[in-house]
């Protein structure tokens, strides 16, 4: 019986070695998969504050201010601040090329004014000269070259500015007003870091150039009516940020729904 059990147990000690030997040194460890490279296609939004400066000028061809003021034209140097928004999509190539739109709209308190001598008036009498722009609107295209986590780029498109005139006398003599939609264009330069998967952190410069437009001035006092050239550039340093959404990311739906 002891010859018995001992020969069983010399077969069961074999039989586990030979197991032991197919399975070889040990299982190998299961590696996470490497996270997907970093890539900039996708949409965004975010939201932006910039400071800005500019230049408006106004010239009176119709002489519809210059006989009670004796002047023909006046310029305003501007400046303030902006803050507003931005949305749009971009996709990268593998070279790394990116390319995309944008749209972008700011408001603020961006503006200027400038005093002149009118003596034809009364001796020491002063007229002044005022401009606000209340609304900065942009639809631009990008292009740009990514290494990893920055995006160099610069961009370019067509502009809109809400724009309020002003010019009136301290003498209550007359106190003309101004309003318009200006369109222009608009081209700038930036650079973005994405931080996070889905942050991004931007430095950009834009300049806005709305050329010379008519724009009807009305007296408030005697109700006389004429156009005034005015002649507007707008320069702005823009500081972002934004939260990205991933090409073919699945969308994010509530528990419960």
């Amino acid at each position: 019986m002891k010859v018995i059990l001992s020969a069983g147990a010399v077969f069961s000690l074999f039989t586990v070695s030979a197991f032991a030997a197919d399975l070889g040194p040990g299982l190998p460890a299961k590696v996470p998969p490497a996270p997907p490279p970093f890539t900039w296609s996708g949409c965004y939004a975010g939201v932006q504050a910039g400071g800005a400066f500019g230049q408006t000028g106004l010239t009176d061809t119709a002489l519809i201010i210059a006989p009670f003021t004796g002047f023909t034209s006046a310029s305003v140097g501007m400046s303030g601040y902006t803050l507003g928004g931005q949305i749009g999509c971009d996709y990268q190539f593998t070279s790394g090329w990116v390319l995309g739109i944008e749209g972008g709209a700011a408001g603020g308190n961006l503006g200027g004014s400038t005093n002149f001598p009118v003596p034809t008036v009364a001796p020491g009498d002063v007229a002044t000269f005022k401009e606000a722009t209340d609304l900065l609107t942009s639809v631009t295209g990008r292009v740009g070259y990514a290494w990893d986590h920055w995006l160099l780029y610069g961009k370019g498109g067509v502009a809109w500015a809400g724009n309020r005139y002003s010019a009136f006398d301290t003498a209550i003599t007359y106190d003309f007003e101004g309003l318009e939609t200006r369109f222009g264009w608009t081209a700038g330069i930036g650079i973005e870091w994405a931080f996070l998967s889905d942050w991004s952190l931007r430095l950009e410069y834009d300049y806005y150039g709305f050329g010379t437009r008519s724009v009807t001035f009305i007296d408030n006092i005697t109700g006389n009516v004429g156009p005034e050239n005015i002649n507007q550039t707008i320069q702005v340093v823009k500081l972002g940020v934004n939260f990205h959404v991933p090409a073919g990311a699945a969308p994010v739906v509530p528990l419960g729904w």
